[in-house]
Parts: structure tokens; sequence; C-alpha cells
């Protein structure tokens, strides 16, 4: 028998029980690497605009052949724009690139145009998507398989490139609800 519970101070049950709060502190307890999702839509103005969007839901699937996973919010800007453009890239951020992760994460945000204006990034060859300069590695994706999954859509791709330059620093995490760092 299913057990509905009545709202409560950390918001309503879901039918299995567990409120959304729940859920959220719960998995804030897993520790996840930052990574910068990027994307080139060549249909937004004469010469196209760049797009990016904070991930920490981002994991490697497959190793033959290479395929990794990124989970982006149904109706999000980059969702709309992975559902035509299926190439795109991740730089997988250093601890001193907090300030990049924080300015493609927040909400009512300015334009991505003004938001990749001073930030040092270069085009990638394969994507064409802006790679972050300075980042632990950087991955070029074209989207295999989109799978919606409750509130999100999941996009499997297959990595087109890997680059691995010599960086600063250890990697950036999210944990507890905040950016940490390693150590």
């Amino acid at each position: 028998m299913l057990q509905t519970t009545s709202p409560t101070e950390t918001g309503i049950a879901h039918p299995e029980g567990v409120t959304a709060d729940e859920f959220r502190a719960a998995l804030a307890r897993l520790a996840a690497g930052v990574v910068l999702v990027t994307a080139h839509d060549p249909e937004d103005g004469p010469r196209g605009e760049d797009v990016g969007m904070t991930a920490t839901a981002f994991l490697s699937v497959s190793l033959d052949p290479p395929l990794v996973m990124v989970s982006v919010r149904n109706g999000s800007r980059m969702d709309d724009l992975l559902e035509h453009q299926p190439l795109w890239a991740a730089s997988l951020l250093t601890d001193s690139q907090r300030h990049v992760a924080g300015r493609f994460a927040m909400k009512g945000r300015i334009s991505d145009r003004l938001l990749f204006e001073d930030l040092a990034h270069e085009r990638g060859e394969a994507s064409g998507a802006p790679l972050i300069r300075g980042a632990l590695a950087t991955l070029e994706c074209r989207t295999e398989q989109r799978v919606q999954a409750g509130d999100h859509t999941l996009v499997i791709a297959r990595v087109l490139r890997a680059h691995t330059p010599t960086a600063e620093g250890g990697p950036l995490l999210y944990f507890r609800g905040r950016y940490r760092q390693l150590g």
C-alpha cells in the first residue's frame, strides 16, 4: 500500500514518501566535480551565440566507445539548444575557476554573450563550442542519445576529442551546497 504524507516542514512528500527537500539534503552529501558545459548556437543572431551551463551531474558512461553523460533541466536554454545542436563541449573546472562555475549557475543571469565576453576560452575544432582555458581537461562531444528522466534530460554523447592541458590546482567540487577544494 502506498503511503502518502501531508505537507511537512521539509516540503510535500512524493507518493513514495521522500520529500524534495529530504532528497536534496541526502544528495548534497555526494561530492561532485564541477563542469562547464558549452555549445554554440549558430541560429542565434548573425554570428550565432555561445551558451554555457554549470553542471555537477556529469559522468563517464563507457570507455568503448568513449561516452559521457550530462543531466540538463528540461526547458532550460541548454536543453533547448542540445535538442537540435548535437555538438557541445565540457570543461572540467579547477578549484581556481569557482567564479566561472558561479557565473554560469546564476538564476536570472545576464545573456550568455556577456558571460563569455571576458572569459579566456578558445573554440573547439570538433564542436565549435567554447573550451575554457586553464581547465583540468576539455572534452568535445556529439550527442548520441537523449533520455527523459523526470524534470531533466540525460544527454549521452560520444567524446570526439579530449585534451588534458597542464592545469594549476585540483578539481573544483560541489558538496553540501557549496563549491569546495580537494584536500
